[in-house]
């Protein structure tokens, strides 16, 4: 029988060694293969900061950081108690009719960091970022078009899949989100052929291209920039891997 209150480390405990086997019945067996291919089948059952703990007690450095996202480490005390206190308050979560505080007070402090902005939008994933962008976007200028850089990767919900340059996610999905289109990263004439057309709502491109870690060119966001002004369209940056002052600023 099911305790009306579960105690979720002891569950965790009681049940982490069934981990493969419950994946296998009601998630994703091949994930699972992959993990046992690959030796990585290991169980890990702490994290820490920049380090994971297998079943065995060995330390791992985990240097993929939840895809590049992880700004802060795993389970951070501060963090930890932050969570705790807003559990302990018994706030009112996801009123529909009210406005939150801390949601308020979280934008009020974000924005100080980036002075140039004045509103903040909060979202659940790096993916829903973008989709929340590619809206206002079409909506703010009532165009259709989207341009981004081939190999760059935005997300794979429908529009953020759209605007991944990688045929690897896009397999199989296809056709997507239509009046999208792909640049060379680096290219300032071809973006500027693709945004002369002016009906280009939005150049969406990542700072630094995570996947390979592609590094632009002194001139091309400037240029970029430049020529989203010039053509009337918005200059969207994700910066879902190279904010929260991951390349020493808070925002690259």
């Amino acid at each position: 029988m099911n305790s009306p209150n579960p105690d979720m480390s002891q569950l965790f405990a009681d049940r982490q060694a069934q981990r493969s086997t419950l994946h296998n019945r009601y998630l994703n067996e091949q994930f699972v293969r992959v993990l046992k291919t690959i030796g990585y089948d290991v169980g890990f059952q702490k994290g820490q900061g920049q380090y994971l703990y297998d079943r065995e007690g060995a330390r791992y450095l985990d240097l993929l950081s939840g895809f590049g996202v992880f700004a802060i480490g795993r389970n951070h005390p501060v963090m930890r108690e932050a969570l705790k206190s807003v559990l302990d308050a018994d706030l009112p979560n996801l009123v529909q009719f009210d406005v939150s505080t801390l949601a308020g007070v979280l934008a009020e402090r974000l924005l100080k960091y980036v002075p140039y902005l004045d509103k903040a939008f909060f979202a659940n994933s790096g993916a829903e970022c973008v989709e929340a962008a590619i809206k206002f976007a079409r909506g703010a200028t009532g165009r259709p078009g989207i341009v981004y850089c081939s190999h760059g990767y935005h997300g794979l919900t429908y529009g953020a899949l759209s605007l991944t340059g990688d045929s690897n996610f896009r397999t199989g999905f296809e056709p997507l989100l239509p009046g999208c289109t792909a640049v060379p990263f680096n290219d300032l004439a071809a973006l500027e052929k693709a945004l002369a057309s002016r009906e280009v709502a939005a150049f969406v491109v990542e700072p630094i291209q995570g996947k390979g870690v592609n590094m632009p060119s002194d001139e091309f966001l400037p240029g970029a920039a430049a020529l989203c002004k010039k053509y009337g369209t918005l200059f969207v940056a994700d910066e879902i891997q190279t904010g929260m002052g991951r390349t020493g600023r808070f925002l690259a």
